[in-house]
């Protein structure tokens, strides 16, 4: 057995159900030699199911209880058709859920994001469970590991910052020596934990980022994203005809795409990777043998126009309320206002009296951070809209992404062109990319 650890990252859609889960036993059957640490998400749509249960205990719903058992009731089947029955792997997916019941039966915290954080986090801590059981059913020996054990984030729910020192730390306490043994590890992905052992979240999808921070403690020899997709493509294939994949990416491109939009891979996965010229894999769980797309730094920039659309946007027009000029002591407030809040800034824009930023719209963010200067400044928030980044633009391109929008507020540099639009009411269709992108 090879020395070189290898990490594998899958998630929920290659898990939604059990022929998938067999799929994956599959593939880690090709690598049975190797030392793989595998990191998973939770199964399918387990998280949005788990955020209607957050939802329902913070609002009383008194539906808290029932939606939690309809997430149970798919765990149960999904490992009825996977297990003998009275596997011991019920007991423990059990036992799993029992965290989220104790949460629900308190009154609801007044931590919105500390509650969302301890129930949502159980579906990592299910599926890596479900999943080390199978491994272990088929002949993949493996070991199951507590991520909250290694990463150690602040005490921020919801978008955890990794305390980089004290988790390589825990990494080499707790992770290495199980390296030691045959066989694969599995642990979870998005997860993490403070220094009082509370479970904290890493922010939507960012079971790519746990994958990333343990490839970066393990020294790694590569890492891989297992996809629906064959790999990185130059737009997303749900909203454009056309589109094809990049064989090949650098580091810099990866990083610009993902900060800008790109859903294949989380914004925070590259820079760890970088850091220490770990090589990164986006692979097809659907056609294992395929190439997929390499990112590495070994990697000539020269690249198609490619599109990333961010719908769900919040644009912010912000001016004070005294009508003076928007400056230097106004600016610093207000970033300091928008960190407090974890919100994140797609694009911004100031004139002399005015300042323009879009945002992510997620919960309540927006409106907490309106109400937050509402007495120093005015702020007229616009909705619903679309952020649409094209790098390696042309302007057919431009044009062919401009039709049917009205565009609210444009920038421009060398290689990139962002543009926060609204859409005109029409029937929406799936739109042609350009033979640009091909």
């Amino acid at each position: 057995m090879s020395d070189q650890i290898r990490v594998f990252k899958f998630g929920g859609s290659s898990l939604r159900d059990a022929e998938n889960v067999k799929n994956v036993a599959s593939i880690l059957k090709r690598y049975a030699n190797e030392k793989i640490f595998i990191v998973v998400s939770a199964m399918g749509k387990t998280t949005n199911a788990l955020e209607t249960v957050v939802e329902a205990h913070a609002n009383q719903t008194g539906k808290a209880f029932e939606l939690l058992e309809e997430v149970k009731r798919s765990h149960y089947q999904l490992a009825a058709e996977l297990f003998p029955e009275n596997h011991d792997v019920f007991n423990t997916i059990n036992d799993s859920f029992v965290e989220i019941e104790w949460v629900i039966e308190e009154e609801p915290h007044e931590n919105y994001d500390y509650s969302y954080d301890q129930i949502v986090s159980v579906g990592e801590l299910v599926s890596s469970r479900i999943v080390h059981a199978y491994l272990n059913e088929v002949d993949l020996p493996t070991q199951w590991l507590d991520a909250r054990d290694v990463i150690l984030t602040d005490d921020i729910f919801r978008e955890g910052w990794v305390q980089w020192k004290e988790t390589q730390q825990r990494a080499d306490q707790v992770a290495k020596p199980m390296l030691e043994k045959e066989g694969f590890i599995i642990t979870q992905g998005f997860i993490g934990s403070t220094t009082e052992n509370f479970t904290t979240t890493l922010g939507r999808e960012g079971s790519d980022y746990t994958a990333a921070i343990f490839s970066f403690c393990l020294d790694a020899v590569d890492m891989s994203i297992w996809k629906d997709v064959p790999g990185v493509l130059t737009a997303d294939p749900r909203i454009f005809d056309n589109v094809v994949k990049l064989d090949r990416l650098s580091y810099k491109e990866a990083i610009e795409m993902t900060y800008y939009g790109a859903k294949v891979i989380h914004p925070k996965t590259i820079k760890p990777l970088q850091n220490k010229s770990i090589p990164l894999f986006v692979k097809s769980f659907i056609d294992p043998e395929a190439s997929g797309t390499f990112i590495s730094s070994e990697v000539e920039d020269n690249y198609p126009a490619m599109v990333a659309v961010e719908r769900d946007q919040a644009l912010m027009l912000i001016s004070t309320r005294d009508f003076s000029f928007v400056a230097e002591h106004h600016m610093s407030f207000l970033f300091r206002e928008i960190a407090n809040r974890r919100l994140q800034v797609n694009l911004m824009q100031n004139t002399a009296i005015s300042f323009a930023v879009c945002v992510n719209d997620i919960d309540d963010k927006v409106d907490q951070f309106a109400d937050s200067i509402k007495d120093a400044f005015k702020v007229i928030i616009d909705r619903n809209l679309e952020l649409i980044t094209v790098r390696h633009y042309t302007p057919e391109v431009l044009e062919s992404l401009k039709r049917g929008k009205i565009v609210l507020v444009e920038e421009r540099t060398k290689n990139t062109v962002q543009m926060v639009v609204k859409h005109v009411p029409v029937i929406r269709r799936k739109a042609n990319v350009p033979t640009d992108l091909r």
